[in-house]
C-alpha cells in the first residue's frame, strides 16, 4: 500500500508537472488513480532528472541505481521512490517496462538522433508506450491485443510531444525528427539546429509526424473498449487531450518553432465530458476489428513482457548503453579524453 503522505506528494508533483495527465486522472477510479499518480510521479522525476540536469550521464546512472533499489524492495528515502516501490510490489510490475523507460532516457543522455521514423517510434516506445503498458498492469489488463492498442496510444502521445516541441528541442540541442526527412528535403541538419526556423520544409516534417500520431490515435481507440469500464473515461480523456494538441498544431499550420501549441482549460473540460460520453457508447458498440491488428514492431517487446508473466532476461541493449554511459562517466571523472563511440 502507498503511504498517504507519499501519495499526496505524488499528487502535487503531477498537479504541477503533468497537466494533461492530471486532468485525465480525475476520471480514473480511485483504485487505479492512486497507483497511477505514483507511477507518473516516478516517471516525471526520471524525465526531469535527465532533461533538467547538466550531467545527464550521471543522472541516468543515478536513476538506474534508484530503480534497482525499488525492485530490491529498499527504495531511496524519497516519496516517489517509496510510492513506486509499493506499486511494483502490489501489482507485480514487469521489470522490462521501467527498464525500457530507463533505456529511452539513456538514449537522451547520449543525445541520440534517429535516422528513420522507425527510430523515432523506437524511442517513443520506450519513453511513452512503456508507461502505457504499466498503466495497463494497474488496470489488470494483460491481454496482448489491448496492450498493443495501449502502446499505439503511447507512441501517438510521444509523437505529438515531439511535434509540439521541435523548436524548443532544437534550442537545447535535441532532435527527434528523422534525419532522413532532412536529407529528402535537402535541409542541412546542422544549419537547422544552429538557427531553427519554421520553413515550409520543417512544417511539412511536423505535419508528417502529426499525421502518423493521428493514425495511431485512431488505432488506439479500438482498444479502449477492452479496458475495465471504470477506466475507460480516464484513458479516453488522455487520448482526446493529447490529440487536441495535435489539432492545435494543425491550426497553427504546423509551426512549432515560433510558438508552442497549447490547449485551454475550457477545451480540456470539453474533452473530459466527451470522454464520459464515448465511454458509455463503448459499452453498447461491437468491438472493432482493429483491436486485433498486429502491434507496430517497435512495441512488440513491451506487449510480450506484459502479457506473458514468465520471467525474462533483462535487455542486453539496455546493459550496453548503460555500460557506455558508465565508461564515459568514469573517463570524465578521471580527466581522460575518452568518449565511447555511442556518445561521439
Amino acid at each position: 500500500m502507498i503511504n498517504p503522505d507519499d501519495l499526496e506528494h505524488c499528487r502535487d508533483a503531477i498537479r504541477h508537472g503533468s497537466l494533461s495527465f492530471h486532468a485525465a486522472s480525475h476520471l480514473l477510479p480511485k483504485k487505479v488513480r492512486d497507483p497511477a499518480l505514483a507511477l507518473y510521479a516516478f516517471c516525471r522525476l526520471a524525465d526531469d532528472e535527465v532533461d533538467l540536469k547538466a550531467d545527464k550521464v550521471r543522472s541516468v546512472l543515478r536513476l538506474r541505481d534508484r530503480l534497482d533499489r525499488v525492485y530490491e524492495g529498499r527504495p531511496e528515502n524519497a516519496a516517489p521512490d517509496r510510492a513506486f516501490a509499493a506499486v511494483v510490489a502490489d501489482f507485480d510490475m514487469p521489470r522490462a517496462l521501467p527498464d525500457a523507460l530507463l533505456e529511452g532516457l539513456a538514449w537522451d543522455a547520449e543525445a541520440r538522433r534517429y535516422k528513420t521514423l522507425g527510430g523515432t517510434i523506437d524511442y517513443s516506445a520506450r519513453v511513452a508506450s512503456a508507461v502505457g503498458a504499466m498503466m495497463c498492469v494497474l488496470m489488470g489488463v494483460r491481454d496482448a491485443d489491448a496492450l498493443a492498442r495501449a502502446c499505439d496510444l503511447g507512441v501517438a502521445m510521444q509523437l505529438t510531444n515531439i511535434a509540439r516541441d521541435v523548436g524548443e528541442d532544437a534550442l537545447e540541442g535535441r532532435l527527434y525528427l528523422p534525419t532522413d526527412w532532412f536529407a529528402e528535403a535537402g535541409v542541412d541538419v546542422g544549419a537547422f539546429m544552429a538557427d531553427p526556423r519554421a520553413t515550409k520544409d520543417i512544417r511539412a516534417m511536423v505535419k508528417r509526424l502529426v499525421m502518423e500520431a493521428n493514425r495511431l490515435y485512431y488505432r488506439s481507440e479500438a482498444g479502449l473498449g477492452a479496458l475495465p469500464v471504470g477506466c475507460r473515461p480516464g484513458i479516453y480523456a488522455a487520448r482526446f487531450i493529447y490529440a487536441g494538441i495535435a489539432g492545435k498544431l494543425t491550426r497553427m499550420d504546423y509551426d512549432s518553432i515560433t510558438a508552442r501549441a497549447r490547449t485551454s482549460k475550457a477545451q480540456k473540460l470539453g474533452w473530459l465530458a466527451q470522454s464520459v460520453g464515448r465511454s458509455g457508447l463503448s459499452m453498447v458498440m461491437p468491438r472493432s476489428a482493429v483491436l486485433y491488428a498486429n502491434p507496430v514492431p517497435e512495441v512488440q517487446f513491451l506487449v510480450d513482457a506484459t502479457s506473458d508473466p514468465r520471467e525474462r532476461p533483462r535487455s542486453d541493449k539496455l546493459f550496453d548503453v548503460l555500460a557506455a554511459l558508465e565508461h564515459h562517466s568514469r573517463a570524465e571523472r578521471g580527466g581522460l579524453n575518452q568518449t565511447p563511440a555511442s556518445l561521439s
